[in-house]
């Protein structure tokens, strides 16, 4: 599975590591990913959804039916 958040699209960034001498490598930001079953009381069900930390506070703001409504309406099936 990839390192990709289902609901805001948080994927790892690309830079370099800057020594003080100026000297580059390559590195890699990771996002913050989370697995966590939600209960869904519309639906009456359990879902696992792998969710960066963003995510989740926007699922305690909006609540989980909102959050999946988005997800549909652009195309993505949980």
């Amino acid at each position: 599975m990839a390192r990709r958040c289902v609901v805001t699209g948080k994927k790892p960034m690309t830079g370099n590591n800057v020594s003080h001498a100026h000297n580059l490598s390559k590195r890699r930001w990771l996002p913050n990913l989370q697995k966590k079953r939600i209960y869904i009381p519309e639906e009456d069900r359990w879902i696992t959804l792998k969710i960066s930390a963003k995510a989740l506070k926007t699922i305690d703001k909006k609540g989980i039916g909102a959050v999946l409504r988005d997800l549909r309406r652009k195309g993505i099936e949980v």
